[in-house]
Formats: C-alpha cells, sequence, structure tokens
C-alpha cells in the first residue's frame, strides 16, 4: 500500500514505507522520479493520480528503484547503471547538467557515483530542493556492499554536493526520515571518510553479505 502525500503545489511523495518515489503534475504530462519495488505496483497508483503522459527519471538503478520500470517501459537513467536494468526497458541516457521542467519545477541533474556508478540527484536550484537518491540520508542505513558500489567515489560525491550546500535547504531522500536539512551531506561525508580510514568497527550484518559499521551519524552496510 503506498501512501500519498502532496508534499507542494504539484509535487506528491508516494512511499510504500519502504522506498518512496516523487511524482510532479504538469499542465499535459507528469514527471516521476524512481519506480520502487516491483511490488509497489507505483504505476498503478500514478494512473490513479493523473492520466498524463509519464517521464521517468531515475536516481539510480537498483532494484527498490527500478523494480516498477516494467510497467513505464521507459526511462532516463545515467550510463553507470545500465547493466542494473533487465533486458525490455528503453534506456535513455541521463547526464550531468541535463534539466527536466514540470509543473512549475526545474531539476538540474548532478552526477554523484558512489552508491552506485550511475547514481545522480536532482536539484531545483529555485526552490533549493535537492533529490539524492540514497546517497544523503538521515542515520541510514546507506548500501555500499556489491560489486556496483565504491566507497571512494561516493566520499568524492559527498563532497561535491558539499560545495553546493549553500544552495539547498530542503533534502527528500528515498529511504528513512525527511524531508532533512542540507547539514546531512556533510555528516554522511565525515561518517564514511571515517570507515575509509578504518575507524569504525563493522558487526556482521545476521542475513546480508556484508558488515554494519555505525559512525557518529550514518550507519554503512560495506563489505570490505
Amino acid at each position: 500500500m503506498i501512501d500519498i502525500q502532496l508534499f507542494a503545489e504539484n509535487f506528491y511523495i508516494l512511499d510504500d514505507s519502504r522506498v518512496r518515489q516523487f511524482l510532479i503534475l504538469g499542465k499535459d504530462e507528469a514527471l516521476l522520479i524512481d519506480t520502487g519495488f516491483k511490488d509497489s505496483n507505483v504505476c498503478h497508483t500514478v494512473k490513479n493520480i493523473t492520466q498524463f503522459p509519464v517521464k521517468v527519471i531515475m536516481t539510480h538503478g537498483d532494484p527498490d528503484h527500478a523494480g516498477g520500470l516494467k510497467d513505464f517501459g521507459k526511462c532516463y537513467l545515467h550510463k553507470g547503471d545500465w547493466p542494473l536494468i533487465s533486458e525490455g526497458i528503453q534506456l535513455e541516457p541521463l547526464k550531468e547538467g541535463d534539466v527536466f521542467k514540470c509543473g512549475g519545477y526545474t531539476l538540474e541533474t548532478i552526477e554523484i557515483p558512489g552508491h552506485t556508478y550511475g547514481s545522480t540527484a536532482f536539484v531545483d536550484w529555485e526552490k533549493k530542493l535537492l533529490l539524492p537518491g540514497d546517497s544523503v540520508q538521515k542515520a541510514g542505513p546507506i548500501y555500499m556492499f556489491g560489486e556496483h558500489r565504491n566507497l571512494d567515489l561516493y566520499i568524492k560525491s559527498q563532497k561535491k554536493l558539499l560545495g553546493l550546500q549553500d544552495k539547498i535547504e530542503t533534502i527528500l531522500p528515498c529511504h528513512h526520515e525527511y524531508p532533512i536539512d542540507p547539514s546531512f551531506i556533510e555528516k554522511n561525508l565525515l561518517d564514511a571518510e571515517a570507515l575509509r580510514r578504518g575507524e569504525l568497527e563493522g558487526e556482521k550484518h545476521p542475513f546480508m553479505p556484508c558488515y554494519s559499521y555505525k559512525g557518529r551519524w550514518t550507519e554503512f552496510y560495506y563489505d570490505k
């Protein structure tokens, strides 16, 4: 069951308690950011909100974000994550600086690899709003285990976002508490750097192939 919240004018948050998506309504088109788990039935929820054609843009290609792509058939996704998507989906390249306008929102694409190689964020500079996918969160856990993740790139990307912090007021992550303030960019960065330096003690996860590392503000699931 997806909870639907009108967060701001023309801007909906779709949340099944595991992961959230964002839907923006324009005059004759809708813009959807991510598609949820396969069993989330995000497409059904979107069709109950609008009958407009839907353009899908992706923060990254993990299954909890891309599971519903089969119901849409096409999306914009950074090429770094194309290997994560099953066949039958028409993939359009997404890159730094790409802009999507809908419903009074202007979202610019920012490449932030690390959580996945194709992770991107979307920012509306006028509204000072950042949609960072899974790369910025309050507390976490942030998944950093598996072959398609890179801690060094994650740290570099967090530094990139930190340089934009003064231009952002509101962050809407895809997991855990929302909205959060820009201070969590630095908090995630500092804990990731501590993880890289080997300063955090890991505890084996009870059923996933990784360890839990808890920093001062952020927990990471990591396998190194």
